[in-house]
């Protein structure tokens, strides 16, 4: 495990936190392999019956590392960015987010995998797919607008708007707000009864309300396709061009 990623489990409680705040929490690929292994670990692990992934210091994710993304080669079959995306999407156990502050593209998407989400007053939530030249992930071309409705889903996804954390509890993308210093206790609370449940009514209860599970997986792999084409595009490298040159991007 590297010290980008840090997952530690107690009393059948596993916490992972997104350890890279010199970077904002910016994810890599390598970290999406740990995070994938870790979500994969938990789902058959008898052991651990609560997930809960956070971030550190004051921020939750600037979503992907977008250099490393540019640049990075995989082998195998699936890059580790959508082995991360269909481990937290098929994990049949509880997932918990404590969304500890700006949760920017994935930071965003993920909480539409997640089972019970928090955050502190302080938390935002963007997804600025579009302003990168790329396409919605995740699911979130779906699952947004179901979460939010329609209108402010495009507001977020095409306009590149923000919501704080009171918008996004007030919209139903969040389920409550705690003061920043009270979060972490707080969601170990949660995540403690969550751990102490009866495990099986808990996976059952899970799969009868995420029971679109095979709409959600078609609608990732369309994402998928796109992304990984618009990664290789004019658009892409010119966001990547204008952020090494600390200028605005053209597209005309």
């Amino acid at each position: 495990m590297s010290d980008t990623i840090s997952i530690q489990t107690q009393d059948r409680v596993t916490t992972l936190t997104i350890n890279r705040p010199s970077k904002r929490n910016a994810i890599t690929q390598d970290m999406y392999g740990e995070m994938a292994a870790a979500l994969q670990d938990y789902a058959s692990s008898d052991a651990q019956r609560a997930f809960v992934i956070t971030g550190a210091e004051d921020y939750f994710t600037a979503g992907n590392d977008l250099q490393d993304f540019s640049t990075a080669s995989h082998s195998g079959d699936l890059p580790p960015v959508a082995l991360f995306l269909n481990a937290i999407s098929e994990c049949p156990k509880p997932v918990i987010a404590a969304v500890n502050g700006p949760a920017i593209g994935i930071g965003l998407t993920m909480l539409l995998h997640c089972d019970l989400v928090y955050a502190a007053e302080s938390a935002t939530f963007t997804a600025p797919f579009v302003k990168l030249g790329l396409v919605p992930e995740a699911a979130s071309s779906l699952l947004l607008s179901a979460s939010v409705g329609m209108a402010v889903a495009n507001d977020v996804l095409l306009a590149g708007r923000s919501l704080s954390a009171e918008e996004a509890h007030n919209y139903g993308l969040i389920a409550r707000v705690f003061p920043d210093a009270d979060l972490a206790a707080e969601v170990a609370i949660i995540a403690a009864h969550v751990a102490n449940s009866a495990p099986q009514a808990m996976k059952l209860s899970k799969s009868l309300i995420r029971a679109n599970r095979e709409q959600v997986a078609q609608q990732m792999a369309k994402e998928a396709e796109h992304f990984v084409a618009q990664l290789k595009s004019p658009e892409f490298a010119e966001v990547v061009a204008a952020m090494m040159q600390k200028r605005q991007p053209s597209f005309t």
